[in-house]
């Protein structure tokens, strides 16, 4: 098991590029099962949980060809933004003083023969289980082929994870759920296909919303999800289902009208920045006092995210489609008009995404001022303060959705120690924590942090980092 070793009290200087978004690429690759035709897919992450989903297409006999730099038809209707940043992180160079280097990747997908068999073996099971965005392959398999097995949650351990909202939107559309008590998946069926329905879904699950989306493309009739998802990956997952021949409209809202088509066709689709990694790098910059230019960002998709940092009083400030944040000796944290305590909390888009919190958690030690932390959809999340308490924050855990932080206004400096990560997310706020802390410290199952993030300590590293993978 591989850990990281961090010397912290480094000044970072330089620009940083956004890896493709891993979440916007999880729902995309399940997408290629739709149709037998070549699908080009442009800025995928080279990340763990991405890497274990390509290998499960070509499992699932997808033909699965990696191309070379300046491969493929060019830059389809997918983002044009994505595609320029995809550029020039290929041509920046390891070492270049200020630079750090990352390599996008471009995939066509085949889906001409799927091996029905390898869905129902005990491999496909077993992968799937390992993996919580295989999830999403059962929509396409459901609305193409009739049958799917969908795994019971894997990845974070950041508390329960439910189905019940994709489960429900099958039933919905016709399809049977079959399930024995202990069972560690859902065998669902469609033998007479798929048929259009209205929906009102429980949550505006993002995983939920893309699943039941993907079934309804090739459902007989009409189909209208209410309190749909309308995150920008989602947004991409829609445009790129209609340039494929889908009849989706209300892009970007929370009501999705599908008129159901007979067969998809090819397509090529641009993958967006990584909006978890644009904030994890402002959090990163304020956190350690460096001056870092996040380069082509796709701003315009980050919604919330830059006005939240600001609020902990972050300069962020916009060039073109770059983010530059200065060097910052001190932030101080806002309070509400009444004087209150600054509240930051997650909430569906165009609210704050979860996946943020733990950055400004861990950024909110060292600013001036108090800040609540709510954390709202996930149980488990904030269990990691524990860690940062040891390291000298000051950190009250009031329950497992709320922790409010006392900020040192860099008065104190945190301690370096040793940590566990528990999850993608949390991963990445110890390392902030560790690269910002005095002395060394440790950071142990990194695999999670790689599951999230491309070459992060080498990318790091380029621009001032002193992180060691042991």
């Amino acid at each position: 098991m591989a850990m990281f070793r961090v010397e912290g009290g480094h000044r970072l200087k330089g620009e940083l590029i956004p890896q493709g978004a891993k979440n916007e690429a999880l729902q995309i690759l399940s997408a290629v099962l739709l149709t037998p035709e070549r699908v080009v897919v442009h800025n995928v992450p080279d990340i763990l949980d991405v890497n274990k989903l390509v290998e499960m297409l070509g499992d699932l006999g997808v033909e699965v060809e990696e191309l070379g730099a300046g491969d493929g038809a060019g830059v389809g209707a997918g983002g044009a933004e994505a595609a320029q940043a995809a550029s020039v992180a290929a041509g920046s160079h390891a070492g270049e003083a200020g630079a750090a280097r990352l390599i996008s990747r471009s995939y066509a997908f085949t889906a001409r023969n799927i091996n029905l068999d390898f869905v129902r073996s005990e491999e496909f099971r077993k992968k799937s289980s390992a993996l919580r965005g295989s999830v999403m392959l059962t929509g396409p398999l459901l609305a193409r082929f009739g049958f799917a097995y969908m795994p019971k949650p894997g990845g974070d351990k950041i508390g329960r994870r439910r189905l019940d909202t994709h489960l429900i939107g099958f039933e919905k559309l016709g399809a049977t759920l079959n399930w024995q008590q202990g069972a560690s998946y859902f065998e669902i069926t469609a033998n007479e296909g798929l048929k259009g329905t209205y929906m009102l879904l429980d949550e505006a699950s993002v995983t939920g919303t893309a699943n039941i989306l993907m079934a309804a493309v090739l459902a007989k009739g009409k189909t209208t999800i209410y309190n749909a998802a309308c995150e920008p990956y989602l947004q991409q997952l829609s445009k790129m289902l209609n340039r494929m021949g889908a009849k989706i409209s209300g892009i970007g809202s929370n009501l999705l009208t599908i008129e159901g088509v007979e067969s998809l066709g090819g397509t090529e689709h641009t993958i967006l920045p990584d909006m978890i990694e644009v904030g994890s790098f402002i959090g990163l910059a304020a956190m350690t006092g460096s001056e870092i230019t996040i380069k082509n960002v796709a701003y315009d998709e980050l919604g919330i995210i830059p006005a939240q940092f600001r609020r902990l009083g972050i300069t962020v400030e916009r060039r073109g489609d770059d983010i530059y944040i200065p060097q910052h000796e001190h932030y101080e944290i806002e309070s509400f008009m009444d004087g209150s305590i600054m509240t930051i909390a997650d909430a569906p888009w165009p609210g704050l995404t979860p996946d943020l919190l733990s950055v400004f958690l861990v950024v909110a030690t060292q600013a001036k001022g108090s800040v609540l932390i709510h954390q709202k959809m996930f149980e488990s999340r904030l269990f990691f303060v524990d860690k940062l308490i040891d390291m000298g924050a000051q950190i009250i855990l009031c329950d497992p959705h709320r922790a409010t932080i006392i900020g040192h206004n860099r008065e104190f400096c945190l301690r370096g120690t040793r940590m566990v990560s528990p999850d993608i997310r949390a991963g990445i706020a110890m390392l902030i924590a560790a690269m910002s802390a005095k002395g060394i410290s440790v950071i142990e199952n990194i695999e999670q942090i790689d599951r999230g993030y491309q070459d992060i300590d080498r990318r790091l590293n380029a621009i001032g980092a002193k992180i060691e993978r042991v």
